[in-house]
């Protein structure tokens, strides 16, 4: 993997990152493919709305279908017919969320699968080989994600720990081979809670292991907004300049603008496809929910200023009936809907960078994001 730092405006960074499976250009959004799909879209239509970098989950591709089916296969992706790049993060927020199947100790973690209540164990190690089963670009380390609100003393046992993990995961990645012919990259994970200190020392630390990234863990778990941009900046000014940043798990298209501003490279988040399956739409001017009674007889698109498929070809009377009625196709137009806007803001953001202008086009996306969402019918 390759990392190519183009320009920055401020601390916000316009890059590109190459990998044997392709290049993609940063600020990017990854759209979430947790079990080997991203949920209501084909990946030819994800590839259409102008992504260039899915993410899978180790956790769930190592239960289901399991590393030999995948390794038969030719690796993910082959198996889910997706030649362009994919990260896969470690199970580290599995770990986080499955508080009554898991138990955290020095050597990994034991767990009790959400599927039969079978017991497992992933080590460092373990994580690190599933994911060359895996395939994907790019790997993550293993980690433990502290809940909100955590004391000081667990949050920086619990960094420590992550420490401990991310080298053994980085040496197990040094002494194993690829299962493919492909080369794969492997990024160390900040943790450290709302403590700054802790922060810092976790990104010092990663950074003198050289991985070939860096993500931010163990945000948008609960904690305020304010205080995560403060750790996200912390990070970012402690993290090298030449490597990527990765802010994982988040988050709503104000998280993502005022991340870049700080100078994140990368981003994923499950909210654009379930939120579309639950009938809300991201627009750029706010949120839709498209239930609502007031869009039964509305034959306008979602958002007139889009482009996507969905905007240009049903109404929002159509795509409330396809809802109210349960329709399949509802679900698949609001994914291919909220994936495109997505995809619109970081590609956006990145030009805006490169024009030296993305200070005020982000406060000017801020105030329409605040404003009546109905402006644009």
């Amino acid at each position: 993997m390759e990392y190519i730092l183009e320009c920055t405006n401020g601390k916000a960074r316009a890059g590109v990152i190459s990998t044997d499976h392709g290049k993609f250009l940063t600020p990017s959004f990854m759209p979430v493919g947790t079990q080997g799909t991203v949920k209501a879209i084909l990946q030819r239509d994800i590839k259409e709305i102008g992504a260039e970098i899915i993410l899978s989950n180790t956790y769930h591709l190592y239960l289901r279908p399991g590393t030999d089916i995948l390794y038969q296969a030719g690796g993910l992706h082959k198996f889910m017919n997706w030649q362009l790049p994919i990260l896969t993060d470690s199970g580290g927020y599995q770990v986080f969320s499955l508080t009554d199947l898991r138990k955290i100790e020095e050597e990994g973690v034991q767990f009790k699968s959400h599927l039969d209540g079978s017991t497992h164990m992933f080590t460092p190690e373990k994580v690190i080989d599933i994911q060359r089963m895996i395939g994907s670009d790019i790997m993550m380390v293993l980690d433990e994600c502290p809940p909100f609100p955590a004391t000081k003393e667990y949050a920086e046992n619990s960094n420590n720990l992550s420490m401990r993990w991310a080298e053994r995961c980085l040496n197990h990645f040094n002494k194993t081979k690829n299962a493919y012919e492909h080369s794969q990259a492997l990024f160390g994970i900040v943790q450290g809670g709302i403590y700054p200190y802790i922060r810092e020392h976790s990104a010092s630390t990663l950074t003198q292991m050289n991985f070939d990234g860096y993500g931010i863990g163990g945000l948008a778990v609960g904690e305020p907004a304010e205080q995560m941009y403060e750790m996200i900046e912390v990070c970012t000014e402690t993290l090298p300049t030449l490597k990527p940043r990765y802010l994982m798990g988040v988050g709503t298209p104000q998280n993502i603008l005022e991340a870049i501003e700080r100078g994140v490279d990368m981003f994923d988040c499950v909210l654009p496809t379930r939120n579309g399956r639950n009938a809300q739409f991201f627009t750029k001017f706010g949120v839709i929910n498209i239930t609502n009674n007031k869009y039964k007889n509305d034959f306008s698109p979602v958002d007139s200023s889009c482009d996507c498929y969905t905007c240009k070809n049903f109404t929002r009377a159509y795509i409330r009936h396809l809802f109210v009625a349960k329709e399949v196709l509802g679900l698949e137009l609001a994914t291919i809907h909220n994936l495109y806007y997505y995809q619109w803001l970081v590609h956006s953001a990145r030009y805006q960078i490169i024009e030296e202008n993305f200070s005020n086009w982000k406060k000017e996306q801020l105030q329409n994001l605040d404003g009546d969402v109905n402006r644009n019918s």
